[in-house]
């Protein structure tokens, strides 16, 4: 407290105290320097101008030398300034004193901080907004040449027989379920990003629901030589939730795990529930990824590297992921994630 009140007295860690004790010690030296300085005349007037000039000249000069620094240092500040509007946000101005203007300082360096962190995002937002628009168009485009090469087949009738043909008709359906989902997903993305859309409450047997999931799951799963591990209990699990969401988000993981799982394999499904919450894992062994792939697994826009695929399933738009954690935090939920060595856990966390 003692050295907070000298600093303020002596200036040292107040602006204002140091330009007052810098104008007192400036009108000190005038009155001094005016008071020794001789009179060469009798003449009044002659003698009031010396005592002026003797006292304005030493005033000013004192207190010039007095504040030089405090008016060197708004000059770096708003040297510092302009070099940030310049666009250079990464400058910071030095901070060198502990008083008004070293608040001003640090203000300065803070918003050049936050202006950088914010153009950093929107930059990277851009950036992924084109990934999207790329990958997209990319998923888009694949399965619409495919129909059209198909439609072009029939049209011209370029079978060979009945068979062929109803060949042709099935992989151009195939193909247009495809591109359904594509779009249905990029839709449900912009509803859920935009917070258009809210649940539709309604109780569930969440028990029931991941069975009959993985019910329909299973035949693909063995076409795709993989087998379904589950250890789910027998009793009913019951909680308010929109059930075609909740559908949507297991969904997603478990054809995540579909796409990026070695053949031959295991998916492990488990579910576990407390008095407090439930959690819905499922675990999988896939190629390793990196860090950086780990921290962006969720970002919005971001798509997996297709080179991670095994399976002849053909991989979306990039949005399954980011899609299955929004409805999850929807409703009060959380969805976690953990890899190790090529082994991954999605689970699906949602309060009672």
């Amino acid at each position: 407290m003692k050295n907070k009140r000298y600093s303020l007295l002596t200036g040292a860690g107040s602006l204002r105290m140091r330009m007052l004790w810098s104008f007192v010690i400036s009108i000190l030296v005038g009155l001094l320097v005016s008071l020794v300085t001789p009179r060469f005349t009798e003449v009044y007037y002659v003698n009031l101008l010396v005592v002026l000039v003797s006292f304005i000249l030493p005033f000013f000069f004192t207190f010039f030398f007095l504040t030089r620094h405090i008016i060197r240092y708004v000059s770096e500040m708003a040297s510092g300034l302009d070099t940030i509007a310049q666009g250079q946000l990464d400058y910071r101005v030095m901070v060198k004193r502990k008083d008004e203007l070293g608040d001003i300082a640090l203000n300065i360096n803070a918003m050049a901080e936050k202006l950088e962190t914010q153009i950093g995002r929107e930059r990277q937002m851009e950036k992924a907004k084109l990934e999207l628009i790329t990958g997209v168009s990319h998923d888009l485009r694949t399965p619409l040449t495919s129909i059209i090469g198909y439609l072009d087949l029939l049209k011209d009738k370029a079978y060979q027989d009945l068979k062929e043909h109803d060949r042709f008709v099935s992989n151009t359906y195939n193909k247009a379920l495809q591109l359904k989902q594509l779009i249905d997903d990029l839709f449900a993305y912009t509803r859920l990003a935009s917070n258009e859309v809210s649940p539709e409450m309604e109780r569930i047997d969440l028990r029931e629901l991941l069975v009959q999931l993985l019910v329909e799951l299973e035949p693909i799963a063995k076409e795709n030589q993989l087998r379904l591990e589950m250890n789910i209990h027998e009793a009913p699990l019951v909680r308010e939730a929109d059930p075609e969401m909740i559908r949507r988000a297991i969904d997603n993981l478990l054809m995540n795990a579909l796409k990026f799982s070695v053949r031959p394999g295991v998916i492990r499904i488990t579910l576990l529930h407390s008095d407090d919450h439930m959690e819905i894992s499922i675990e999988n062994k896939g190629m390793p990824i990196t860090k950086e792939q780990e921290s962006r697994l969720f970002d919005r826009f971001y798509k997996a590297d297709d080179a991670r695929t095994f399976q002849r399933i053909q991989s979306g738009s990039g949005l399954g992921l980011s899609i299955a954690r929004s409805i999850v935090e929807l409703h009060s939920g959380a969805l976690q994630f953990h890899h190790q060595d090529g082994h991954f856990t999605f689970s699906i966390i949602l309060p009672l």
